[in-house]
């Protein structure tokens, strides 16, 4: 069985989509309606701007959008997922290429999202840290005993976790694992604490938007974040994409399901190879490509 993956937030880079771009004319009539949707010209910065312009949460979150799904449309009948899966801004893009919503719903929500998510970080000063060389457990454990905010926000790997929260929470939880043997402890150069209770602004934002946006039963199983198990339930889908702002990425266990369910195969559909590196981590004899057109 084939599953197809999508990529999250940090897969992004300069000249991302200018090949689908030039290379197709649905790509490009996907790109210019991206362009009105939004109220500005995300082709301008995805193809030619800089590094720092890509960063920008409501710039990065609907280009790596953009980049994946045109890249599934373009793939047509190549395209055949058996299961999919998206790592945290993933999953809208993969339900859009299962056909669980419209592309036009699917970047308005994404927009969103990141707006939303946007406002939340300036709120509240948070940021995350990437935890390496530490049983999940422990970490937890060490999380949970901290009177700050910090919580488990990315389930990434065997060995690899990313932590959420409030700036003083995030430094105690550093100091502390760092003392109990983590490999390594890196604070992310990132504005704010993603997957965590300091979500909560943007979670009741995005809850509003989904639940007005229409979605369709997908054209295969979608192994969503929250639970790391296969839906295609449109109102489930609904409930775990509202709960995924501020509840962990189990991208592990969604890896483990899959493989558990009959994936012999992945295939990353985006910008990157993040997600073929961590599935390796998670089963070194997992089949992993790149998608191509």
């Amino acid at each position: 069985m084939k599953a197809y993956v999508f990529p999250g937030q940090g897969a992004q880079f300069v000249g991302m989509g200018k090949d689908l771009y030039d290379s197709s004319e649905e790509a490009k009539r996907m790109f210019e309606t991206a362009n009105d949707i939004l109220g500005f010209k995300i082709t301008d910065l995805m193809f030619a701007g800089t590094d720092e312009d890509l960063k920008q949460t409501k710039v990065t979150q609907p280009a790596i959008f953009l980049h994946s799904v045109i890249l599934a449309k373009v793939m047509g009948d190549s395209f055949t997922p058996d299961m999919s899966a998206g790592h945290s801004l993933g999953e809208f893009s993969a339900l859009v290429a299962c056909g669980a919503m419209s592309f036009e719903d699917g970047l308005r929500l994404v927009f969103k999202r990141a707006m939303a998510m946007q406002k939340a970080c300036e709120a509240e000063p948070s940021t995350m840290a990437a935890i390496i060389g530490m049983d999940d457990a422990d970490v937890e454990k060490v999380c949970s005993s901290i009177d700050e905010i910090v919580v488990p926000a990315n389930y990434n790997s065997p060995g690899q976790i990313v932590i959420s929260g409030s700036v003083a929470g995030i430094d105690a939880a550093i100091a502390k694992l760092t003392e109990m043997g983590a490999k390594r402890a890196l604070k992310l150069a990132v504005g704010g604490a993603f997957h965590s209770p300091l979500m909560e602004p943007a979670r009741v934002e995005l809850a509003a938007a989904i639940e007005n946006t229409a979605f369709s039963k997908p054209v295969c199983p979608v192994y969503q974040n929250v639970n790391a198990s296969p839906v295609t339930d449109p109102d489930q889908i609904k409930q775990n994409l509202v709960a995924q702002l501020t509840a962990p990425v189990r991208w592990t266990q969604t890896v483990e399901n899959m493989l558990r369910d009959g994936a012999v195969s992945f295939v990353e559909v985006g910008p990157g190879k993040v997600l073929q590196g961590l599935i390796k981590k998670v089963d070194r004899k997992a089949e992993v490509s790149g998608a191509s057109i």
